[in-house]
């Protein structure tokens, strides 16, 4: 994936959640993505190899990289600074929050190789294979990737789904974002209920 598809990608992050349109002195740093937002590690020229000892956790979420190697991926954005993510679901929010920083390189995890955990690859190597019955992570949409187009064919077969390329599977994320975040919060709410009425029940 060139720089040009990358920006593009960028762009398509502020579009997706209704970003105001760029005005012509939008230039100064205080104008930018808050600080508060922009990712907070060292810079890494290569933080795709062992990118789980180095990030176990996305920064997100806080959910467990390693447990979710099959769905994680990894923004590393032109200052050489990474984002490592349990899955596009954080990606989709990370590339919306920093349209300040472009990405050098976008990567997804391989579920074409069997190896545990599975290898990262570039996202324009990758076919997503959308809306199966295998498992999604922050989401309820399952969205997997593969290395080959004939391993998320195969995996179609025995799972349904829509095979599709990165940009489109980034759209359905940003379109799947405000279900995600609506049932990933009742069910927070399901469970302090349930532990209140445990903790009234002794």
């Amino acid at each position: 994936m060139d720089r040009r598809d990358l920006l593009k990608l960028s762009l398509l992050a502020g579009a997706a959640i209704g970003a105001p349109a760029a005005r012509a002195d939008c230039h100064r740093e205080t104008d930018a993505t808050p600080a508060q937002f922009l990712p907070k590690l060292p810079p890494d020229a290569a933080p795709h190899e062992d990118d789980l000892d180095k990030y176990p956790s996305c920064p997100y979420c806080g959910m467990d990289r390693r447990y979710n190697h099959r769905a994680r991926m990894l923004i590393h954005y032109g200052n050489d600074v990474p984002d490592p993510l349990c899955s596009i679901h954080c990606g989709a929010i990370s590339l919306a929050l920093n349209l300040s920083l472009d990405p050098k390189a976008i990567y997804v995890a391989d579920n074409a190789v069997a190896a545990d955990p599975r290898p990262l690859i570039e996202v324009g190597r990758a076919t997503f294979l959308v809306g199966s019955d295998l498992p999604g992570v922050m989401t309820w949409n399952s969205k997997v990737a593969y290395g080959s187009a004939e391993a998320a064919l195969a995996a179609q077969g025995v799972h349904g789904g829509q095979p599709m390329d990165f940009q489109q599977t980034l759209k359905v994320a940003f379109a799947d974002l405000a279900d995600d975040l609506e049932r990933m919060r009742k069910g927070r709410e399901e469970r302090r209920r349930r532990a209140a009425g445990k903790a009234a029940g002794k």
